[in-house]
């Protein structure tokens, strides 16, 4: 390996185990992944807090929200990305620890769990308590990404910047030199909803956001898969069927979504803000 092959880019091959206990396996993804919904339970505790909620809330909002995000995004990888394969092989759609998952099966999966908890549990609009779940969410989504890049996938295309990566675990055997080097697309894509939250978070605080249901909610999709939908450009594609694509999976389905964002901005600006007072009357 020369020093030019070092400067043009970073040799990145981690192993994706983070340690073993007998014959199980525990990756950093996974390690990743429980991290994100740790911090965001402590958070959402904070701010039921702030706002006179029961203490018990943010305990079932996380039991109810890990299993939504994970059935959803192991149902959406089947049925978006890889149906061909599992009509044929239905005994493998639980295997989750077999990888497969995709982020706008677990979007789907949140919006009706969060529209459920706040019709039974919270008796509260499904907005308020939206708002208050993007803005948990967009440090899980940035850490999942962290978590993709130690696995070595979902990278994009071929790039001569600097900071391109050369991803050895998928070109084994293939000299240093030979292997192509890409754009760490996860590393975009968490920078990108790592600035969401911190913005989200300011406007939570710190503005009368939370006061207008709904405007976080959208600005948290709109920004998302806005993102999503440019990043997919130099994205490889996750699947076969997408080579012929105009636009790929990824980008049709964030289009739903952005249109969604949108227009809860928009709904959340024509609607007057809700009060402290009205709030404390709606709690139980």
């Amino acid at each position: 390996m020369d020093i030019l092959t070092i400067l043009n880019a970073v040799i990145w091959n981690p192993d994706p185990v983070a340690f073993s206990i007998g014959a199980v396996e525990v990756r950093w993804y996974g390690i990743i992944y429980a991290s994100g919904f740790l911090f965001a339970i402590w958070l959402l505790g904070k701010m039921f807090k702030s706002e006179g909620c029961p203490d018990e809330w943010a305990d079932k909002v996380f039991i109810y929200m890990v299993i939504a995000v994970i059935v959803g995004s192991r149902l959406g990888h089947v049925f978006f990305y890889d149906w061909a394969y599992y009509k044929d092989h239905l005994s493998e759609i639980p295997m989750v620890w077999r990888g497969g998952l995709a982020s706008h099966g677990g979007a789907i999966a949140i919006i009706i769990c969060v529209w459920l908890m706040a019709k039974y549990m919270c008796h509260r609009s499904f907005c308020w308590l939206a708002d208050r779940m993007y803005v948990i969410c967009a440090p899980v989504a940035a850490l999942i990404r962290v978590g993709n890049l130690m696995n070595s996938e979902i990278y994009g295309c071929e790039t001569t910047l600097p900071w391109a990566f050369k991803f050895l675990r998928d070109n084994p055997g293939v000299p240093v030199d030979m292997v192509p080097a890409c754009h760490p697309t996860q590393i975009y894509e968490s920078l990108a909803y790592l600035l969401m939250f911190l913005f989200m978070l300011w406007l939570y605080w710190r503005t009368d956001a939370r006061r207008r249901e709904g405007l976080l909610t959208g600005i948290g999709f709109a920004w998302t898969f806005t993102a999503r939908f440019f990043i997919e450009f130099i994205k490889n594609d996750q699947s076969d069927f997408e080579a012929d694509m105009v636009l790929n999976m990824g980008q049709l389905l964030s289009i739903p979504f952005i249109i969604f964002g949108v227009w809860m901005i928009i709904r959340a600006f024509r609607n007057p803000m809700t009060t402290v007072e009205v709030q404390k009357k709606k709690k139980v």
